[in-house]
């Protein structure tokens, strides 16, 4: 066969893959029902020690095999796009911008090393009494913030009251908002005092059974009064604040990144080399350059001090890790040149102890209500999904979210490089992977192998972090065997995830992702000055059209930029499986939406947005869901 007829068949096999039109059921929603700035040049400061340390139609049974194609768009991957019968929105959703707030600071600082440690010794021998711990609203502030040319205050904030404040400042010359940190100033003997005090600590930080009980703060504060007293000085209250507040902060705390870990409003904490200033992603400020730097010794002090607290190791000979901190941050380093010809590097990207809700996803426009009610009854009736799209679209935070819609006894297993998920719930078993540290130190624990382990473990949901690998292949057969699995990837569209999902690495059977019935694509967008992260489209996977062998697609619900708002198609695949599953009728199945409308609705107005109390509020439904219908208008008592 000459090699023109072999691309004349190519071409007319092409030409047969077509995308296709089926007719399903109309399902329809109802209704649901900054102080003043100073101008003065600031003091100079002397540097501190680094310290290591989110009327419905009939909806019978759809058999997409049966019903007669109709020629559509046709997709590139071998996707096939359908249409079902329109809806029409009958309600719009107003969602207010969660308002994010605060309380949050860096001293450009150079140590008088002339000065004479020998002064302690010749200070009179006093015993110092009536310590008490600082308290903000009792003993005042201890800083003195003045702004200089070129900064212009814009505005500034509390991170620790009293002790480290945040100003936003406005450079007149770059004419960019820079993140000004500050912390207390030290005089010369305060410096002085505060590194005797760091290298007698070595000496006295060793517990006795006593001691073993006690607050890691509380004992730390006690051996420095003891060391105080020792030295028999005499220093002023405040001076001892400062000294405590240093203390605590390198030894219990993160150093000079401390104030970034715990202000509530940064999502990336950056450094990029030696001598270069730390970049921030601010919630409100978006990417900010900081007054923060390290050279070259102390940055490498606080990298190696970040990867032994997150349990790594990281040297020359193992110049790159990945790690979790020990609050559920997920830390990338990286050490010296060896990979980075600018210096040791880092990227924080910060944990939220509190996770987002559905509540607060609504807030921030993510999802709306109807999107919501949705994913709903698809989690109750064991749909499979993936979140979908780029770097920092909110994947990981719509996984968790929607998870907490899950039944309240079923088992729940999580598979994670990094732990980000979060539930209130007790049939849960939470894995995370585990690298070899170094020669002899166990086995590695990789996604495949807990992936492997869970499916032994008899679990109803499987929560995979991020598909990136050889395990994808035993994600979708767990789907092929009836377990429920929520997961998420990068990629940019459907038909991006679909290429990725069917090719190396991953090399998914086109077969098998008939299992998957539901791909949520997010995206971050600009609107005006804020950057946002939306749901671009939710679609379901309908089949393989048997003629084309294409995989087909529906559009369940699709955003409109221009609009900022979002569109339900009145197409549901899902939803019509879910009805004829239960034998629901269509005044059932829009009484259940609704009702389940009427409950976020009411969660949302009534501000319940921890977690737990969220949780509480769906399970009571799950248990007694007449009950909680009762109590809309006071869901307080039933989380109580």
């Amino acid at each position: 066969m000459g090699e023109s007829d072999t691309q004349n068949k190519k071409g007319q096999r092409e030409n047969n893959r077509r995308s296709i039109k089926i007719k399903v059921p109309n399902i329809s929603i109802g209704k649901s029902s900054t102080p003043p700035t100073h101008t003065e040049k600031p003091k100079k400061i002397i540097k501190k020690p680094e310290i290591k340390g989110l009327g419905i139609k009939k909806v019978p049974h759809i058999d997409l095999i049966k019903e007669q194609p109709q020629k559509e768009i046709e997709q590139p991957s071998g996707i096939t796009r359908i249409k079902l019968p329109l809806l029409k929105r009958e309600e719009e959703i107003v969602a207010v911008e969660k308002d994010l707030e605060g309380t949050f600071t860096t001293v450009k600082e150079s140590p008088d090393k002339n000065f004479d440690r020998k002064l302690l010794k010749k200070l009179s021998l006093t015993h110092k009494k009536g310590f008490e711990e600082y308290d903000f609203d009792k003993h005042g502030s201890l800083l003195d913030i003045k702004l200089q040319y070129p900064y212009e205050a814009r505005q500034e904030y509390w991170v620790e009251p009293g002790l480290a404040k945040v100003v936003i400042a406005h450079n007149v010359r770059s004419k960019l908002r820079e993140y000004l940190l500050f912390e207390p100033e030290l005089t010369p003997f305060e410096y002085e005092l505060l590194e005797r005090i760091h290298e007698d600590l070595r000496d006295v930080l060793i517990l006795t059974d006593e001691e073993l009980g006690i607050e890691r703060k509380k004992l730390l504060i006690s051996k420095v009064v003891d060391l105080i007293e020792y030295y028999g000085l005499k220093i002023e209250q405040n001076s001892l604040f400062k000294i405590e507040y240093y203390l605590l902060r390198n030894y219990l705390g993160w150093g000079r990144i401390n104030a970034l870990m715990i202000d509530p409003l940064i999502e990336d904490i950056s450094c990029d080399g030696d001598n270069i200033p730390i970049f921030l992603f601010h919630r409100k400020e978006h990417n900010i350059k900081t007054n923060i730097s390290f050279d070259t010794n102390s940055l490498i002090s606080l990298a190696i001090t970040l990867a032994q607290r997150s349990g790594k190791h990281i040297s020359s000979a193992n110049p790159i890790i990945d790690a979790t901190m020990p609050d559920g941050s997920r830390l990338q380093l990286t050490f010296g040149t060896e990979v980075t010809s600018r210096g040791t590097s880092f990227t924080i990207r910060k944990f939220r102890e509190t996770p987002f809700t559905p509540v607060d996803l609504m807030d921030l426009h993510t999802f709306n209500i109807d999107m919501l009610v949705y994913f709903w009854l698809s989690i109750e009736n064991n749909m499979s999904l993936v979140f979908i799209g780029g770097t920092a679209s909110g994947k990981t935070t719509s996984l968790n979210a929607v998870s907490l819609f899950i039944p309240p006894l079923a088992k729940v297993i999580s598979i994670e490089d990094t732990r980000e998920v979060t539930l209130f719930h007790d049939n849960w078993i939470a894995s995370v992977t585990r690298e070899i540290v170094a020669e002899g130190g166990g086995a590695h624990v990789d996604m495949f192998m807990l992936l492997k382990a869970a499916m032994r473990q008899r679990p109803e949901y499987i929560l995979v972090g991020e598909v990136r690998g050889h395990e994808a292949q035993t994600l979708f057969q767990a789907m092929n065997t009836g377990h429920t699995t929520f997961s998420t990837m990068h990629a940019g569209s459907v038909d991006a995830a679909i290429h990725r999902l069917e090719n190396e690495p991953l090399n998914v059977p086109r077969n098998m992702l008939q299992a998957l019935n539901i791909m949520s694509i997010q995206k971050q967008i600009q609107i005006g000055p804020d950057r946002v992260r939306r749901c671009d489209e939710i679609v379901e996977i309908a089949g393989i059209d048997p003629a084309t062998g294409n995989i087909m697609v529906n559009t369940v619900f699709e955003y409109d930029p221009v609009a900022d708002d979002f569109t339900y198609t009145g197409r549901s695949q899902v939803l019509g499986d879910i009805a004829a599953f239960h034998g629901w009728g269509p005044d059932k199945l829009i009484e259940e939406m609704n009702r389940r409308k009427m409950v976020l609705q009411s969660v949302k107005d009534q501000n319940i947005r921890d977690y737990v109390s969220f949780t509480k509020v769906i399970q009571a439904y799950y248990i007694d869901k007449q009950n909680v219908i009762e109590h809309l208008d006071d869901l307080a008592s039933l989380v109580a």
